[in-house]
């Protein structure tokens, strides 16, 4: 298996919402927009004073995938932490995928099982929508549960080496 990077880029409207200025003495008049689709890891990057632009790495599959849950875990991979440019499978997030049989139009209900890193994650919704997002996007793919579990708990250990990597990238020690 080869890696390739893929740049996350995310459009979309946003909701102004009142917040600071740069100065924050001139915050008269100051609005930003919260935006569903931003690619938090920039934002986070942005933050550190690092490069704006990390990307997260993909896999190239040699082989075509052998049905829709393998698929569907492949596209598992394109789907970013909010926080840094580590996929929630490599973040070791991902604890499995049910794929039901598909419907007479041809989609099937697709369920995954995730984790979070706290139990108070404030990202939970994000992360949640964009699983939706990206597998939706997959064919054969109807209707997508994610549902989250605490058994067993994450720890570190479930990262794996592409992971560590990409969070080394991002200044991050494990």
């Amino acid at each position: 298996m080869t890696s390739r990077l893929v740049q996350i880029r995310r459009s979309g409207a946003g909701l102004p919402v009142p917040g600071p200025a740069a100065d924050p003495t001139a915050d008269a008049g100051y609005q930003s927009a919260i935006d569903r689709d931003v690619d938090f890891s920039a934002v986070f990057a942005d933050a550190m004073g690092h490069n704006p632009d990390l990307v997260l790495e993909v896999p190239e599959w040699e082989t075509p995938a052998a049905d829709l849950e393998e698929h569907v875990w492949r596209a598992l991979y394109e789907v970013p932490d909010p926080e840094f440019p580590i996929s929630l499978v490599d973040l070791g997030l991902v604890y499995g995928v049910e794929v039901e049989e598909p419907d007479a139009r041809g989609g099937a209900r697709v369920t995954v099982a995730i984790t979070l890193t706290a139990t108070a994650c404030p990202c939970v919704e994000f992360i949640k929508w964009d699983v939706r997002d990206r597998l939706l996007q997959e064919d054969g793919v109807s209707e997508v549960d994610v549902r989250i579990t605490w058994d067993p708990p994450w720890t570190t250990d479930r990262i794996t080496d592409r992971g560590r990597e990409a969070l080394r990238r991002a200044g991050v020690s494990i």
